[in-house]
């Protein structure tokens, strides 16, 4: 459980970092061109990986079922376009703030519904009320003290 709460706060921290990168890469060049660099890097990435690390046959990639699953990565350029104009219009720490809020509440959703694949919890009223607690603290971080 540890390493897991370790390996996604380091998922925040990246995130937060790639989002400021992205935004200052499209103020250089443009939106999609950014977003092609970003997808297109990950995928070099990928596959060094994969080459000494994985080494599994792609062909297993034509066994996912349902295939919707296999959207991941057009989610991802629009994920990336999100990330960067949101950055870029609220600033990051807001625009952060906001995309967390976003994932939890999705996740939330997705979880008490089982939908995906996923197994189904019950709701919460506590869940709730911590997705409550977050949005106050987004208020509270967006109110400014004359």
């Amino acid at each position: 459980m540890m390493i897991g709460i370790f390996i996604a706060l380091i998922s925040g921290a990246l995130m937060s970092v790639q989002g400021v990168f992205n935004t200052q890469v499209t103020k250089g060049s443009s939106m999609w061109v950014s977003n092609s660099w970003v997808q297109f890097s990950a995928f070099v990435v990928c596959i060094v990986a994969w080459f000494f690390c994985d080494r599994k046959s792609f062909g297993a990639i034509l066994t996912i079922s349902p295939k919707y699953m296999l959207l991941g990565g057009v989610i991802g350029a629009f994920i990336t376009y999100t990330v960067i104009k949101s950055m870029d219009l609220l600033g990051p720490a807001q625009a952060v703030m906001l995309i967390v809020v976003a994932q939890l509440l999705i996740a939330y959703l997705i979880e008490v519904f089982g939908v995906f694949g996923v197994e189904k919890v019950d709701f919460q009223w506590t869940k709730l009320l911590g997705m409550a607690i977050c949005i106050g603290g987004i208020l509270l971080f967006k109110w400014e003290f004359k």
